[in-house]
């Protein structure tokens, strides 16, 4: 069995994390609390809305290629980006164009 005192920690985040945790900092939330949060995850997690958008024929290849390279369906990875654009999380990581690879 692992021993608290041999964990390490990832990073400075987590051990704050981990001490605040051992000094008995945190309490249980309240059932209402945990009812209010569980609500606002189902909400965020839910897909109740559908959009039809125009692409170029290169465009939606490249991003079925994007998709496949990282495993999902091109409907998820364009949600995926859409979502990261407007929470402000979309980060770019210098990809460089798929077209630019072509003919």
């Amino acid at each position: 069995m692992i021993k608290p005192e041999d964990v390490v920690p990832f990073d400075d985040e987590e051990a704050e994390l981990i001490r605040s945790v051992e000094a008995g900092e945190w309490e249980p939330v309240k059932d209402a609390d945990l009812e209010k949060y569980r609500d606002a995850a189902r909400a965020t997690l839910r897909k109740d809305q559908r959009i039809n958008i125009r692409l170029t024929k290169r465009d939606l290849m490249s991003l079925k290629v994007i998709a496949t390279e990282e495993g999902m369906p091109y409907q998820t990875l364009v949600a995926s980006v859409l979502h990261k654009y407007v929470t402000g999380r979309l980060v770019d990581r210098g990809r460089g164009s798929i077209a630019a690879d072509g003919p």
